[in-house]
């Protein structure tokens, strides 16, 4: 006989909430990869589209450090360490006690923050459309087309080898 949820001491709906959170954890993810990967100048343009923000308190104040980054031969042999990067990070609450995190390679700390304070944003209600619109899609794009740009410009190189079948048999 099969157990439901219910009767393993599941209760109803619980696999609901877990999809809902894992979905909410993959879209913070997805924005926090393109705030990250923004140009300093860029992500400092979009944010000033945004206009007034409200106040934030610094809760871990921009800091620089390093972290080791880790390889694999062919994407999936051994691990192996690759060296090191240096990264910097920022974490920031806003009123309502949302709290903001912010990486970013190398060591702009104004970037940094300005990511924590575009993570807490973005988890307000009365904020996530605007900044979603205003920032992350217009940054989102720009990475996409510059990725595009260099793909059309490495596939200028590409060399095509073919054999012409000479006519002796």
């Amino acid at each position: 006989m099969d157990r439901t949820d219910t009767e393993a001491g599941a209760q109803p709906g619980a696999a609901a909430q877990q999809q809902a959170a894992q979905a909410a954890r993959a879209a913070r993810a997805a924005w926090l990869r393109v705030l990250a990967l923004a140009a300093p100048d860029a992500l400092a343009q979009a944010v000033g589209r945004l206009g007034a923000l409200p106040a934030y308190r610094l809760l871990r104040k921009p800091e620089s450090g390093m972290a080791m980054v880790r390889g694999r031969a062919g994407g999936t042999g051994a691990q192996f360490n690759l060296g090191e990067v240096s990264v910097t990070r920022c974490a920031v609450t806003l009123e309502p006690g949302v709290v903001g995190v912010g990486y970013v390679q190398g060591r702009t700390h104004a970037q940094a923050e300005q990511i924590a304070v575009l993570d807490a944003l973005l988890q307000l209600p009365d904020w996530h459309a605007r900044v979603q619109a205003d920032v992350v899609a217009p940054l989102a794009q720009a990475r996409t087309a510059q990725g595009e740009h260099k793909a059309a410009v490495a596939a200028q190189t590409k060399v095509e080898f073919y054999t012409m079948v000479r006519g002796e048999d």
